[in-house]
């Protein structure tokens, strides 16, 4: 199992994307901290409700 650990938007909203969708870095750790790095459309990332210290799904 795999939670959230951090959740970083490089971007800060004032870079011009064209029509990609905004993306997010995100930090996750396992039960024996180690981490490994993901990243998502951040409207995917909203939709699902998902934050910091939140359980991430291994879909």
């Amino acid at each position: 199992m795999k939670t959230i650990k951090h959740i970083f938007d490089g971007d800060f909203g004032c870079e011009e994307t064209g029509s990609q969708k905004p993306t997010v870095s995100v930090t996750l750790a396992d039960e024996a901290g180690n981490e490994s790095y993901v990243t998502v459309e951040d409207e995917w990332l909203t939709n699902k409700g998902l934050d910091v210290g939140d359980v991430w799904s291994e879909e």
